[in-house]
């Protein structure tokens, strides 16, 4: 039986040319030889199986050719050439710094680089995986490295440049080579498959490509196991199976499932997954990469960036013209959430299997949430006939509203009115009023909701601005005519304190603290201020400002209030301040004496 030779020694390049995906670090090398300037010392790092050692050997034997002074490949014809290929060179001298890693083994080394070289101009010595060196033996080193002969050149690689001292760094050319690109592997796979008559499907190449994680040297040995299990064919299915890799078919039927709510294709799914071995986390990223590249399908001039063949990038841009955006990202968020939740879950099954009963619920909130919004719904998912009016305990008639003052600064778009009068709403605690006339009719609104702002019936931005153009002058005449119920602190505070408690689960609980921890002072213009402790509670109620400004009004009936918001005084603040224990006891021992003659006769200390 002839010797088998892996296809990762068999196909190694032998020029700068053939060299895969490190254009950057041949050009340079291959200018520094034309140029005569090559470095005493050059570092090549990067990770695994990406060309380092490949391109020292290249470099040496370059170096050496007896073809002309000027050439930047070698020849593989001439005596040196010739040499190095059959493994005879006395001038290309390489040592594996792993097992070789002593300082005898370095000075041996160094003594060996005194001699001229024998046939050519420079003796070439590659020192493999040197950050395994030992710290005496980098030391023994320096020397020599930083002045060698002028016949000796020196060619260290790494894959971990961080463990080589900051010395030896100092001395050499340092190159990063980078991870070769999925699609140079899966050419360069695709180049030796037709050299060795074996057929290969693309998509199955780029599946060994993107298993390699950027080291050509690991794709071609899973080239190779993959023709031994196939029997020289390798094809998608086959190397699914060999590698165990989650099939992108996977993927495909679970958004399908996700698209028709099927919430128990995504459990008998995630099930046979775990049954083939596969974890949880792994399923979860691989999953929101494949709502990534879904993303990127969606436009043709990104579609290059999915990384897989021809025809699984067709199957992910026809996907993607069935997902919306919308649903997109939130998938990707509902994943992103569960990535970081899973490694502190004491059920990541249960966890996973949550995450695809969200997934699946997603197109159907997106599609009630849209009916709602063309039916002219509310926030909340109601028509806008049956929204049901919040509890409020001011009046519940629909009031004309006022042009907002500077001092409450609404947006344009919250202070627009409806094109029409409102429906009159349900639990009505007054008679209705008498019908208004065309200008207050048209500038009527309805009681604004506890989530924000009036509704605008349905219309956009631009359209809203439109119509408050057009209506700017009736609302302005209308105004005039507005109701100015009076009411006094007592009330403005009974009101206050029921919008607080109906906006603490709304808001949360520091919108609660600072409205109810705040002083309130009422002017007879009607006009009121809130005092509030420091400048963060300042900016969150400027930023709450329109909506409690048009929620009172609305409670109290009265539209000519004003509304702002100032910063206590430090002389006030220190009187609310709360007593120390110290304080206290004073303030106790002043109304009754004998707490004082307790705390001597026990002698005790106030904490």
């Amino acid at each position: 039986m002839d010797q088998f030779v892996v296809s990762a020694r068999k196909y190694r390049p032998s020029t700068f040319e053939s060299v895969v995906g490190q254009k950057h670090i041949t050009t340079t090398l291959q200018n520094a030889l034309k140029n005569h300037q090559l470095a005493q010392a050059f570092l090549f790092c990067g990770p695994r199986g990406v060309g380092k050692t490949t391109c020292a050997r290249i470099l040496a034997k370059t170096i050496n050719c007896l073809a002309g002074p000027d050439r930047t490949e070698p020849c593989n014809a001439c005596e040196s050439c010739e040499s190095f290929n059959s493994g005879q060179s006395f001038n290309i001298i390489e040592l594996d710094a792993a097992s070789n890693n002593s300082v005898d083994d370095i000075r041996s080394l160094v003594e060996q680089v005194r001699f001229a070289p024998q046939l050519g101009k420079y003796r070439v010595f590659i020192i493999d995986e040197v950050h395994m060196l030992s710290s005496s033996a980098f030391n023994a080193f320096l020397k020599t490295l930083e002045e060698p002969p002028a016949h000796a050149i020196f060619i260290l690689a790494t894959t971990e440049k961080h463990k080589i001292i900051p010395t030896i760094l100092s001395r050499c050319q340092i190159f990063d080579f980078h991870r070769i690109r999925i699609q140079d592997i899966a050419q360069h796979l695709a180049y030796i498959a037709s050299q060795e008559q074996v057929e290969a499907d693309a998509d199955a190449l780029h599946i060994i490509a993107q298993k390699a994680d950027g080291g050509l040297r690991d794709a071609c040995s899973m080239f190779d196991q993959i023709v031994s299990f196939s029997g020289g064919k390798v094809t998608y299915q086959a190397v699914i199976e060999n590698l165990n890799i989650l099939d992108y078919d996977y993927y495909f039927g679970l958004v399908n499932g996700f698209l028709k709510n099927d919430i128990s294709a995504g459990f008998l799914t995630f099930d046979n997954i775990l049954a083939h071995g596969f974890d949880g986390l792994n399923f979860l990223a691989g999953l929101a990469g494949h709502f990534r590249n879904l993303v990127v399908a969606r436009n043709p001039l990104t579609l290059a960036l999915i990384e897989t063949g021809e025809t699984i990038r067709e199957k992910y841009q026809e996907q993607a013209k069935r997902c919306t955006a919308m649903f997109i990202f939130q998938s990707l968020k509902i994943l992103s959430e569960a990535e970081v939740q899973y490694r502190q879950s004491k059920n990541p099954r249960l966890l996973v299997e949550l995450t695809l009963m969200k997934l699946a619920l997603l197109q159907k909130d997106n599609k009630d949430e849209k009916k709602n919004d063309l039916s002219g719904g509310n926030a909340e998912g109601f028509p806008a006939s049956a929204a049901p009016a919040p509890v409020i305990s001011a009046p519940e008639k629909p009031v004309p509203q006022q042009a907002p003052s500077v001092s409450v600064n609404p947006s344009p778009v919250a202070s627009v009115p409806p094109l029409a009068a409102p429906a009159p709403l349900p639990q009505v605690k007054e008679p209705a009023p008498p019908s208004p006339a065309p200008a207050e009719a048209a500038a009527a609104v309805p009681r604004p909701s506890l989530s924000g702002g009036p509704r605008l019936g349905g219309l956009s931005i631009k359209q809203a601005t439109v119509a408050q153009q057009t209506l700017a002058a009736k609302t302005e005449a209308a105004a005039s005519k507005q109701d100015k119920d009076p009411f006094g602190l007592e009330q403005l505070k009974a009101q206050w304190q029921l919008l607080a408690k109906e906006w603490k689960s709304l808001k949360g609980e520091f919108v609660y603290s600072t409205l109810m921890n705040g002083d309130l002072q009422l002017s007879e213009d009607y006009s009121i201020v809130f005092f509030v402790a420091n400048t963060s509670q300042t900016e969150l109620m400027n930023g709450l400002l329109t909506e409690i400004a048009e929620w009172l009004r609305a409670a109290l009936n009265n539209y000519s209030l004003r509304l702002r918001f100032e910063l206590q005084k430090e002389e006030e603040l220190k009187d609310k301040r709360p007593y120390s224990s110290k304080e206290k006891f004073e303030k106790m021992a002043e109304t009754n004496p004998n707490i004082l003659l307790f705390r001597q006769k026990l002698d005790l200390d106030i904490l």
